[in-house]
């Protein structure tokens, strides 16, 4: 009897994932345990395993496809064994119903059967013109990520609509003479043409590219983003590690200046809870747990967003070698999903590439975003408590924050900042 493959649950909350490459095919011998497929969630790719040895019978979901959690993948066998009856009729993009012992649980009875096109998440700007409308959304054409409706799918689905009932069709006509001309063919207008076109190429959407999309837009659109930007002399930093960089790699770990930013902006979050906190209707979340998302460029795919959990409970040691570990693990594509999930707060170091300040978009859901800018020799007036006001070369950097100004106002966010600024520009 042939074992199925079903996608499995790779972490807490992840409901779907998308296939972006199949590592051995149909035909292909398998080990037990030896992986065939890899899927992407939440930025992070996953190697699936196979259950048994065999052969691989057939890989039912398609490289780009997002496939439901407990949904059928392929099929393993022995070679020239049979797919079952049933098993022709499921697809990689539906749950498949389980078998003895129930690892992913049916529907109950009284459930509608799901459909053959999983949907996925439907809006309720989409659902509502759907139901005005009385529109299959079965029919619709999902232009989103992972085939999701979007607004612009369904008006542009009415719109098809209105323009094919307005198509005169000709009426039915009595056989024409020999002479008779024949019925006029309604005029369709033609597309309209890019001046562009065949001068550029296409970069396909990648699933990394495609989820940094969706996320951006939707942080922009449900949260007021409000930026303030302050900077900081990062003197007493810069020597601090200097001082302790010998130290740190004697234990092999590379002391970078992110470290510094993580445990002040944990500092910062304990001085002002609130801003350790998310949206919801029912009131603001207030989190206990501190943990802190680091933006990780991965080149031209993108960035992810590794956490550090319980940071408020790490050393300027345990901050380092946490870094370290999850950035490189980020760029070599070997984190888990849960690593990925779960942030409180976020920093993004744009300065790493010469950028001097910026305003990031904030990681929903939470309540604000820490931009670190680079660090560069400026003349700045510090005052020498024998000469006065003098001119000085520091290191100086700019900060900014921005925040959910549904959570909190300016003046939180100002007296949250100040609180990294001061614990930078004292750091001993």
């Amino acid at each position: 009897m042939p074992t199925k493959l079903l996608m499995p649950l790779l972490g807490e909350a992840v409901t779907d994932a998308t296939v972006t490459k199949w590592l051995k095919l149909s035909g292909d011998k398998v080990e037990e345990f030896e992986p065939i497929l890899e899927v992407n969630t939440d930025k992070v790719d996953t190697e699936i395993p196979s259950p048994t040895s065999g052969v691989l019978l057939a890989a039912l979901a398609k490289e780009g496809e997002v496939v439901k959690v407990g949904a059928l993948l392929a099929w393993i066998g022995q070679p020239g064994e049979s797919i079952p009856a049933e098993g022709a009729q499921e697809q990689a993009g539906v749950p498949s119903a389980p078998t003895a012992p129930e690892i992913f649980p049916t529907a109950p009875p009284s459930q509608e059967p799901i459909p053959m096109r999983e949907l996925g998440f439907i809006s309720p700007v989409v659902a509502k013109i759907a139901a005005e409308q009385n529109v299959d959304l079965s029919k619709v054409p999902g232009t989103g990520m992972g085939g999701r409706i979007t607004k612009k799918d369904i008006e542009k689905y009415l719109e098809a609509g209105k323009q094919a009932t307005v198509i005169p069709t000709p009426a039915a006509q009595p056989s024409p003479s020999p002479i008779a001309p024949p019925a006029p063919t309604p005029a369709i207008a033609a597309p309209a043409v890019s001046p562009l076109a065949g001068t550029y190429t296409v970069l396909p959407q990648t699933p990394i590219r495609k989820a940094i999309a969706e996320h951006m837009v939707m942080s922009e659109h449900i949260a007021p983003h409000v930026s303030t930007i302050m900077e900081v002399d990062m003197t007493c930093v810069a020597d601090h590690r200097s001082a302790n960089k010998e130290a740190f790699a004697a234990q092999g770990v590379n002391l970078t200046y992110t470290a510094y930013f993580v445990l002040a902006s944990v500092a910062a979050l304990k001085a002002y809870p609130l801003v350790n906190s998310s949206w919801s209707d029912e009131g603001v979340r207030i989190y206990k747990a501190i943990n802190v998302g680091m933006a990780t460029a991965l080149g031209e795919e993108g960035l992810i967003v590794p956490v550090i959990r319980d940071a408020d409970n790490l050393s300027l040691l345990g901050v380092a070698r946490s870094v370290n570990d999850l950035s490189s693990r980020a760029r070599a594509h070997k984190l888990q999903p849960d690593e990925v999930r779960g942030g409180t707060f976020t920093i993004t170091n744009h300065g790493v590439t010469g950028s001097l300040f910026a305003t990031p978009i904030i990681n929903q859901p939470q309540c604000a975003i820490l931009g670190v800018g680079a660090i560069q020799k400026r003349p700045v007036v510090v005052t020498d408590v024998n000469m006065g006001d003098v001119l000085a070369i520091r290191p100086m950097m700019y900060l900014s924050l921005t925040f959910d100004h549904r959570i909190i106002d300016g003046a939180i966010a100002d007296y949250f900042l100040a609180k990294i600024v001061e614990i930078l520009r004292d750091w001993s």
